[in-house]
């Protein structure tokens, strides 16, 4: 019988969130990772993971979980800190515009987080989604089945991914530039000309960290773009990036000084327009399935940002 004391090391550094935890062998002849389970109360594949980490030692050196104990040796295992619980589940309203049974598209509402972050715990996607589909709480990470991500204040068309392996492929996709991503945006001033491809690559910016910027040495970001209508002073247009950097649309239509109406980071100081978010909309979504079928779906625009269009085309009746 492999019997063992338990005590606190008095002499390693520990933070306030980590333990460190001693055991002294009575009796040899054990795998090390099997003797570990009992005193720590861990399954074998947590305690294998302590090693391979490097946070098991015996007699002072890292062994391997293989190794085979003997009678008096000191076994120090340092216990990281305890992992923050996962997202809540939360009953939120959600649009589900297609779903089968490895993914569903949402048409995310101006104003919602995507996922749970600092400040921002509760009222998100995930935990919207977590509610709806309960199985997502199974799968690793603690943005359980989002593939990519919108602005918390642009709408529209986002995948969501019910499994692992849907999950991987359609990150896949993303980031070989193989899914058809359409955004709606009004821009301030007329943009000419009316189509093109802009090629500037994008970083964080040195000076404010929290917005991007065009950078020498930033990340190739290239965005095509079609102009839809010219409207008084201002311009509808499609923007189809090519590529996923953060805040690529609205950062590169900034670029060419028509920031995207609305936008509180890149855009104007002075609004001219009533709108209380961005006029950015996410409207075409094609990719294929994990099942090999190719989807293309689409989100009208929500009802306020109709409203301005249709106040831009009044104004334009009236003179």
């Amino acid at each position: 019988m492999v019997r063992a004391e338990a005590g606190r090391d008095e002499g390693a550094p520990l933070s306030r969130t980590e333990e460190v935890r001693e055991f002294l062998v009575a009796e040899g002849g054990e795998r090390l990772d099997k003797y570990l389970i009992g005193p720590l109360a861990l399954s074998r594949s947590q305690v294998q993971r302590l090693i391979r980490q490097g946070r098991v030692t015996v007699e002072g050196a890292v062994a391997k979980a293989s190794y085979l104990l003997s009678p008096g040796e000191r076994i120090r295992v340092q216990l990281p800190p305890p992992e923050e619980p996962g997202p809540l589940a939360q009953e939120l309203p959600l649009d589900i515009v297609y779903e089968d049974q490895d993914l569903a598209v949402v048409n995310k509402p101006a104003g919602m987080v995507v996922h749970p972050s600092y400040g921002h715990k509760k009222g998100t996607l995930v935990n919207a989604l977590l509610a709806r589909y309960p199985s997502l709480s199974q799968l690793p990470g603690s943005r359980p089945g989002i593939v990519h991500r919108l602005d918390k204040d642009t709408s529209g068309l986002m995948v969501v991914a019910k499994n692992e392996p849907a999950r991987r492929n359609l990150q896949k996709q993303f980031k070989r530039g193989e899914v058809k991503k359409v955004y709606l945006a009004l821009v301030e001033g007329h943009l000419k000309p009316a189509q093109g491809v802009i090629e500037a690559p994008i970083g964080r910016d040195p000076r404010r960290r929290k917005r991007m910027a065009v950078l020498r040495g930033g990340r190739e970001a290239v965005t095509e773009y079609q102009v839809r209508k010219h409207l008084e002073g201002y311009t509808l247009v499609e923007a189809m990036p090519r590529t996923g950097r953060t805040h690529q649309v609205r950062v590169h239509l900034a670029f060419l000084g028509h920031p995207v109406v609305g936008d509180s980071v890149y855009g104007f100081r002075k609004k001219r327009l009533e709108l209380k978010r961005q006029f950015l909309h996410s409207h075409i979504l094609g990719f294929r399935a994990p099942s090999g079928r190719y989807l293309e779906l689409e989100a009208p625009l929500p009802g306020e940002l109709k409203r301005v269009l249709e106040g831009l085309r009044g104004r334009r009746e009236a003179r």
